[in-house]
């Protein structure tokens, strides 16, 4: 990450960057996070333990096909998404010291499937974090006409921690916050192995998938380590969910594992 790099992720809130895995990493980890979800029987969408989500048939389900935590169940997954490399540039982007797995997602836009709302992610999960950060790696190549992510600029800045849940209105989240009405969003078209890093309060959304194949897309979001339990559930085991009170550190090594520093 170069000086010029982190400087203008902090100011713009996301970032592309291409070419992060080479062919022979991509082919290794797409083969292993579709092996991952061919192993999850049923309608479940989280791998192991956590919250008991099911895939339905509401406007939601039909954005993406979505799974969770494949780390759980996948050791390539793991490796990419925990290894010591991208904890450093993760660290280099948000100024901080170390951060925590706080869930993955492999998202499959299917043929035809609804937009994704604009949205900001943090709120949405267990804990309130300004540093908050998520990796977004193509699998495949994401186009303007299979629903690449699109990003609004700067708007980590104005956000707070209101949120419109992903509905069929895209512009929802706009009439919570007026004054990115005024921000020009930027669509991100990315090669197969290219990456986005996105801050957890930048607003972003993607576009319906035009196309008659698949688009597959790996993420993963992480918070900062330290960071402590705002009393709302999201992807928690409800056995541990249960145990929490507000302002508890979630420091759980099972539940959400610190990526390591290099050379540890």
């Amino acid at each position: 990450m170069s000086p010029e790099q982190v400087a203008a992720y902090r100011d713009q809130g996301f970032m592309v960057c291409p070419e992060f895995l080479d062919p022979a990493e991509l082919q290794d980890l797409r083969a292993a996070v579709l092996e991952a979800i061919a192993s999850m029987n049923g309608r479940r969408k989280i791998a192991g333990p956590g919250a008991d989500l099911q895939e339905g048939n509401e406007y939601y389900d039909r954005v993406f096909t979505q799974r969770i935590n494949l780390w759980r169940i996948s050791d390539t997954v793991g490796r990419y998404l925990r290894s010591p490399e991208l904890g450093a540039m993760l660290s280099a982007l948000e100024g901080v010291s170390g951060f925590r797995v706080w869930h993955d997602q492999a998202f499959i836009k299917e043929p035809f499937a609804n937009p994704t709302a604009l949205h900001i992610d943090n709120p949405y999960w267990s804990f309130y974090s300004r540093h908050s950060i998520s990796i977004w790696i193509a699998l495949e190549d994401a186009t303007p006409e299979n629903g690449c992510l699109c990003f609004m600029p700067g708007t980590h800045k104005l956000a707070r921690y209101d949120n419109a849940f992903l509905r069929d209105e895209f512009s929802a989240l706009l009439d919570m916050y007026p004054e990115m009405r005024e921000i020009a969003p930027v669509v991100a078209p990315m090669k197969a192995g290219d990456a986005s890093f996105h801050n957890g309060l930048t607003a972003h959304g993607a576009g319906v998938n035009m196309t008659l194949k698949r688009r597959a897309a790996m993420s993963c979001a992480y918070m900062p380590d330290g960071s402590t339990f705002n009393g709302q559930q999201n992807v928690l085991p409800d056995s541990y969910f249960s145990t929490l009170k507000i302002g508890d550190v979630l420091d759980n090594d099972q539940i959400n594992p610190r990526l390591a520093a290099i050379g540890s």
